[in-house]
């Protein structure tokens, strides 16, 4: 006999040396991965991400599950796939030894009639051997006002008592106002946007800040917030016909584009365009206070010849850079510019400016006629990864940093007023843990070192409701000591 055929044998009788007996043993029992799979919050009429779990046979003998069925409170609303097949009750699953199966969950849930979420549970029981074992299902139901392609012509005010779900595009017309009360949540629906022609005022409160965020909730995977994902929705526009748009403790997250302001069109592209920098300079288009704009694909705040006012802002997380100023008249006091984007390359530096002069060294007139840009940077600190700044030279401009701590390595001058230079803020901000916090750390080098000459009225408490004093820090937040433990 040949070492080819003896080869050839073993190979074919290697298959028969598996254990394919099935175990009877009431102690041979299969394992979870989770005890609880939590669904999260969902919303009512529509249906949920798929979750999954995993079954795993740790014995040296096949199991045979007789039985896998939804019972508990509420089974009737929720499905399941188990190892490809989709169904309701199961018999006769098998194991083999040291492998598994998985189960995916899935579930519609009903409109509840309230305002908060209700809780809807089930379990999902696991008959072998005779023994039954449970892996318990919690979802939350939250009922949302959806809305499709609306345009608001008279004034309007949107209310905390429901999320309002967006699907393609929320539009506030010329002349219109919309109110967004203390607590409100709009959920935007891929590709939509909000778009404001008239007049948008979001009054969020220390304890009940508005939202404006994508419409994932839950877990992206493990502990992984969709809250940390950008392209989730288009973004804000506000268009050259807009006015007086004010944003308190308001929260804009998950986009692609972030908050577009647009003071100036050529009337070639819209008719009615109003030049903003020409209108009246000196009121801002959107004023924002203890806001925190982040998670976008591209910028999180772009502004071409629109005035902006921001206190006590953070800006954060940006793909393409984190706030662009091409023109306009601008004022940032006490604002946080913390980029630790994680899905591509930077696209840009935190604070870009355009239309800065004539000159061609600092920025190359954009054709518009307008003014150029004047822009105060009080108390700010802006640092995090990528450059911190588009002109390190801004001689002969009307831009300036007043007492703000900046990434780059440089000398006061008279654009750059008491600044300090090339320090680290020292933020919680652990990006490889997913973490993003830029309160400051207890050894800060920026903690009491603000001018408190340079703090705006509006800027008297942060976005956490604390006093900043008469010793502030720099940047958007209060230092705050760590509790002490027992």
């Amino acid at each position: 006999m040949s070492l080819l055929f003896l080869a050839l044998a073993s190979a074919f009788l290697l298959p028969s040396c598996i254990e394919d007996g099935f175990t009877d043993s009431p102690s041979d029992q299969p394992v979870f991965s989770v005890d609880t799979l939590h669904m999260g919050v969902i919303f009512t009429g529509e249906p949920s991400p798929t979750k999954r779990f995993v079954v795993h046979n740790p014995h040296s003998k096949q199991l045979s599950i007789s039985r896998i069925i939804f019972s508990g409170d509420h089974p009737e609303y929720f499905r399941m796939n188990v190892d490809g097949i989709s169904g309701h009750d199961f018999s006769g699953v098998e194991i083999r030894a040291k492998d598994s199966i998985f189960v995916f969950v899935e579930t519609t849930l009903p409109e509840g009639g309230a305002s908060r979420p209700l809780d809807f549970d089930a379990t999902i029981e696991f008959t072998v051997n005779g023994v039954t074992s449970e892996v318990v299902v919690e979802a939350q139901g939250q009922d949302v006002v959806r809305m499709r392609e609306v345009i608001l012509e008279a004034d309007t005010r949107f209310t905390a008592e429901k999320p309002y779900q967006i699907f393609d595009s929320l539009v506030v017309a010329r002349g219109a106002v919309l109110t967004l009360e203390a607590g409100t949540q709009l959920c935007f629906h891929d590709g939509a946007s909000l778009v404001v022609r008239g007049t948008l005022l979001s009054e969020g409160t220390v304890d009940m800040p508005v939202n404006l965020s994508g419409d994932r909730t839950g877990n992206v995977v493990a502990d992984i917030s969709f809250d940390i994902m950008s392209r989730q929705w288009t973004g804000m526009f506000f268009t050259p016909t807009s006015r007086g748009n004010v944003l308190r403790h308001t929260d804009i997250r998950n986009t692609w584009q972030g908050v577009a302001v647009t003071g100036y069109v050529p009337e070639s592209e819209e008719e009615d365009a109003v030049r903003s920098g020409t209108a009246d300079a000196s009121e801002p288009v959107l004023t924002m206070i203890n806001c925190h704009l982040h998670n976008s694909g591209d910028l999180v705040l772009e502004a071409v010849h629109a005035g902006i006012k921001a206190v006590g802002c953070e800006f954060g997380e940006g793909g393409g850079g984190l706030v662009y100023l091409q023109g306009g008249s601008h004022s940032f006091n006490h604002c946080t510019f913390a980029n630790y984007y994680l899905f591509s390359a930077l696209g840009g530096p935190s604070v870009w400016l355009a239309h800065v002069s004539a000159e061609e060294k600092t920025g190359a007139d954009d054709g518009s006629g307008l003014p150029y840009i004047s822009a105060e940077f009080g108390n700010c600190i802006i640092y995090g990864n990528g450059t911190d700044l588009s002109h390190g030279d801004l001689t002969g401009t009307d831009v300036y940093f007043r007492r703000c701590l900046l990434k780059s390595e440089g000398t006061d001058d008279d654009n750059f007023i008491n600044c300090l230079w090339g320090e680290d803020p020292l933020y919680y901000t652990v990006r490889e843990d997913y973490l993003f916090d830029s309160r400051l750390k207890p050894e800060s080098p920026a903690i009491g070192a603000a001018d408190p000459a340079l703090t705006l009225p509006d800027a008297a408490i942060d976005a956490y409701g604390l006093a900043r004093g008469t010793a502030p820090d720099l940047g958007a937040y209060v230092f705050m000591p760590p509790a002490e433990e027992e």
